[in-house]
């Protein structure tokens, strides 16, 4: 497998938890974590495979520093990168926007070339809408930690045994 980029924002309580479940997960794994408020071009086309953490915020927005990342992430060739998307967001509090930074920051992936894995069952989530529900699935791993803090290290599990597979 090659390696594998994990960009998320340092700055982050619930991300920076999540991002440190997976790395123990991917312990035995080549894996470079580097701060999405630190992230340009030549540094993400430096790698093949990512697992971004991006945070929905507000009414189901990106966070700054992936905001302002935008601009030039949508110039970038992605053709043969694999990209798996996790985020947070409140079901119960924001059903119609929940982890809606999943699927925005996918949609803008894919118009640049790459391939979006890691997707999982919405079985299990109470949500009205979301960016990233496709096909009768998430396109990333949705995590809430207001409403569903006990499944959050299974589903995390689950996860990465998955992208195991996927990365290959």
């Amino acid at each position: 497998m090659e390696k594998i980029a994990l960009i998320y924002s340092f700055n982050t309580q619930n991300t920076s938890k999540v991002a440190r479940e997976i790395k123990e997960h991917l312990v035995d794994t080549l894996l470079d974590e580097l701060n999405a408020e630190d992230i340009n071009g030549e540094k993400f086309l430096a790698y093949s495979n990512y697992i971004l953490g991006v945070p929905t915020w507000f009414d189901g927005e990106l966070p700054n520093y992936w905001d302002e990342f935008v601009p030039e992430l949508g110039n970038l060739d992605l053709k043969n990168k694999k990209v798996a998307i996790f985020g947070n967001g409140d079901q119960i509090g924001y059903p119609e926007n929940f982890v809606d930074a999943i699927g925005i920051l996918a949609d803008i992936l894919e118009n640049c070339g790459a391939t979006i894995v890691g997707k999982t069952s919405v079985k299990g989530y109470n949500f009205e809408k979301s960016k990233a529900f496709r096909n009768n699935s998430f396109c990333g791993l949705a995590i809430d930690f207001e409403n569903q803090s006990e499944l959050i290290a299974p589903r995390i599990k689950e996860w990465v045994k998955q992208l195991r597979n996927e990365f290959i």
